[in-house]
């Protein structure tokens, strides 16, 4: 193997095209290959900066049989730069084939440090960031979004999603029906764009903007949420013990359920610290 080959991770721009990096595009300019997630999406990239690269897709539909055709050209020697339509490869993004395949097969592999609408959004949201967690997009299914929504307000970290224009108002209303009141959320769109929004506050607010004018819906969106814990001081001495001992027999929903009743307290902070109790025991 050519000790030349190698291939580099580029990230490009999430929408100011001025956000790519000089070293991604000598990388670009001087690679023997580009493997694009959509070759007609990065020709407009790659035609603003002048770039002659010959392109080849590399996408969710082809990846497998893609990777087999990479990995032969690098192996011969020949080096490849893989990007896709927005941000850095492989986060909620394909490539992953690709680069586990190059470790396997002890090619080399660069990445260059760039643009990503994860980081850029939650270094603006205003939630806290010492500790985070990201899971991409929510699934279709109702039942396990419902799941990896309380998950995520159990996790006293910020959690942060990708969602869709035609789901985000759902996935907001479900937030609004499951999680506990003070749950923080963010909601960012058209990062580094002209019209680039961010929209921090509790459920109702985020709410209010999405539903104040058609176009809010519009975009791509990073959706991040916190909700911080429970304190114990905060629910009667009597009501933990009464649900540490229902914990033990019943599901959590149904425990919470009878304390909240009994003591007129609220459902989902009583599930929420009986959750992070159980954890910790």
């Amino acid at each position: 193997m050519s000790d030349t080959a190698c291939l580099y991770i580029v990230p490009t721009p999430i929408g100011n095209l001025s956000d790519i990096s000089t070293r991604a595009l000598e990388v670009l300019n001087t690679v023997d290959l580009i493997a694009a997630e959509d070759t007609r999406h990065s020709s407009r990239l790659l035609q603003h900066y002048g770039i002659q690269t010959r392109t080849i897709s590399l996408h969710s539909h082809n990846e497998s049989q893609r990777s087999k055709q990479l990995i032969e050209k690098l192996e011969a020697g020949i080096s490849v730069a893989l990007i896709s339509d927005a941000g850095t490869p492989l986060i909620s993004d394909p490539g992953y084939e690709l680069v586990n395949e190059c470790r396997l097969k002890n090619i080399k592999v660069s990445a260059l440090p760039g643009p990503c609408a994860l980081t850029t959004a939650l270094s603006a949201s205003g939630l806290p960031t010492d500790r985070f967690m990201f899971s991409g997009f929510l699934s279709l299914k109702k039942q396990a979004k419902e799941q990896a929504l309380l998950d995520a307000a159990n996790s006293n970290i910020t959690q942060v999603f990708y969602e869709s224009p035609r789901r985000v108002k759902d996935t907001l209303l479900l937030c609004k029906s499951i999680l506990p009141a003070s749950t923080r959320y963010t909601l960012a769109k058209e990062l580094t764009k002209t019209f680039e929004t961010y929209v921090t506050g509790s459920i109702d607010q985020v709410l209010d903007y999405l539903q104040a004018d058609p176009s809010h819906e519009k975009g791509e969106f990073v959706f991040m949420l916190y909700t911080p814990l429970t304190c114990k001081n905060d629910i009667p001495s009597e009501a933990i013990s009464l649900l540490e001992q229902l914990f033990e027999v019943l599901p959590p929903k149904k425990a919470a359920s009878i304390v909240a009743q009994h003591y007129d307290l609220n459902k989902k902070s009583l599930y929420e610290y009986g959750l992070k109790a159980k954890e910790n025991r």
